[in-house]
């Protein structure tokens, strides 16, 4: 089974390399479920909000390593300035979407990065999964049910007209 597992994702990556290049994915890839794309209107998240996003999950390697890159250093990949930054984390903090947790330097026990939690996100964005995925699995239904239906068939006679048989 684990080996199995392994080589869909193989393949995944394989798909993935053939879109976008070895190249580029070699040079690394983030990982965002694509509804958090496709519902950012519906989740009050504008075009920043979702670079910044994004920014944040470029650092979120291991599930129980939660990511902390800078403001500065997300500013900077994105072009905007740390205050912009900070005043989106702010409101996507206030709508818990995401949390910050003070983290402080081991060496000096001065503040460090935040570390950013997406539970808030996850739980908000779940239900919009579900949905999506309930509507897949309906239109493959559909599509299935579709394709079982038999069709009616066309049968062709040669027997001709009532003249014709008459005179015969």
């Amino acid at each position: 089974m684990k080996l199995a597992v392994k080589q869909e994702q193989k393949d995944g990556l394989r798909r993935n390399e053939q879109k976008w290049s070895t190249t580029l994915m070699d040079a690394g890839w983030t990982a965002l479920p694509s509804i958090i794309l496709e519902k950012q209107d519906a989740l009050g998240l504008d075009a920043i909000d979702v670079n910044i996003l994004m920014q944040v999950a470029r650092h979120w390697w291991f599930s129980d390593n939660p990511p902390h890159p800078s403001k500065a250093t997300i500013a900077r990949c994105i072009g905007i300035s740390t205050s912009t930054v900070r005043r989106h984390v702010a409101r996507m903090e206030s709508e818990r979407l995401i949390e910050r947790v003070a983290r402080r330097h081991p060496k000096t026990g001065g503040q460090d990065t935040n570390v950013y939690r997406f539970e808030g996100l996850i739980k908000e964005v779940t239900p919009y999964a579900e949905e999506a995925i309930a509507e897949r699995t309906r239109r493959q239904a559909a599509d299935q049910e579709r394709r079982k239906r038999r069709r009616p068939r066309l049968v062709v006679t040669n027997s001709g007209t009532e003249d014709e048989k008459n005179r015969a």
